[in-house]
């Protein structure tokens, strides 16, 4: 009988790549929010696959870019330091020719590990049959990788021959976590950032970026889950937005929300959503640790 294989692996690449999008896809449920507007993840989340072979431990990170302020500096030391955490690190890449400067960024910080790198060329569902050749040639010529495969989050297409080669690399050991674990996440933080992805799909550019949400309250009923939360923002011009006409706009996202935390919870919510504005809390390091974003977690 074959010994169960087991390890983490670290999901990296720029922002809007489509890695959570792909988490979601291999471990079969949504977990991780997403959008089309970049930098929509800010923790590391761990989601657990697990299969008669054994078990993946993903560590999906924000986006590798160019910090603009203290929230910025944080979600990127969260991704840098995840690359020393992993037994295999998957770099998922637009299937581009041309390697711009984020990608570059992101490949002098690999030359400086040690961990087997397989190289994820996203997106193919985009691409003529022959186009993704160049693209691998490109990566190629920059940099030796364990493994170079093309996949689509999206449709689907590559996955299983993914999880298949990350089995290759994972060392023989015990499961981390019980099988029927999905992720390490508490709920309350899932909750929040299911209704921050509403937040991120219902808004303008402008305002998702400097928006936060603190479950104030979460109890669970007999029959009903009732959850209090605070959406955050940092401008009284954003909180009006946000709320829209007549609170429509506030009604759409609660609306949109509730669908997904009901889903996950498999039962009645009943979700209250208030609006507050905390001016230039992305630079407070005291709100930054209210919101989630400690140094502390980094380390976890």
């Amino acid at each position: 009988m074959s010994k169960t294989r087991s390890g983490f692996v670290a999901l990296i690449g720029r922002p809007n790549v489509g890695k959570s999008t792909l988490m979601n896809r291999l471990i079969g449920q949504k977990i991780a929010i997403t959008s089309h507007k970049p930098q929509t993840t800010r923790n590391k989340i761990r989601t657990v696959y697990t299969d008669e072979r054994g078990q993946i431990v993903f560590l999906d990170t924000p986006g590798i870019h160019k910090a603009h302020n203290k929230l910025g500096d944080y979600m990127v030391r969260v991704a840098e330091h995840t690359l020393n955490d992993a037994d295999l690190i998957l770099w998922l890449v637009e299937p581009n020719e041309r390697i711009g400067g984020g990608d570059r960024h992101i490949l002098e910080s690999l030359r400086s590990v040690k961990t087997p790198v397989i190289l994820c060329i996203n997106k193919i569902d985009t691409l003529g049959k022959d186009e993704v050749l160049p693209v691998i040639a490109a990566y190629s010529s920059e940099m030796e990788f364990a493994e170079i495969i093309p996949v689509s989050a999206m449709k689907g297409r590559g996955c299983q021959d993914l999880l298949d080669t990350i089995y290759k690399y994972l060392p023989e050991g015990e499961m981390f976590y019980d099988e029927d674990t999905v992720t390490d996440q508490p709920m309350r933080q899932i909750t929040s950032e299911m209704i921050r992805e509403k937040i991120l799909r219902s808004m303008s550019d402008e305002v998702p970026h400097g928006v936060a949400v603190v479950i104030d309250r979460m109890e669970f009923k007999p029959h009903i889950v009732d959850i209090d939360a605070t959406i955050v923002c940092e401008k009284d011009s954003h909180k009006g937005m946000i709320i829209g006409k007549q609170g429509t706009m506030l009604k759409k996202i609660g609306s949109a929300a509730r669908k997904d935390i009901e889903s996950m919870v498999e039962g009645q919510v009943n979700l209250k959503l208030w609006v507050k504005v905390k001016k230039d809390w992305r630079d407070s390091d005291m709100l930054l640790r209210n919101f989630g974003y400690d140094e502390k977690s980094i380390n976890e």
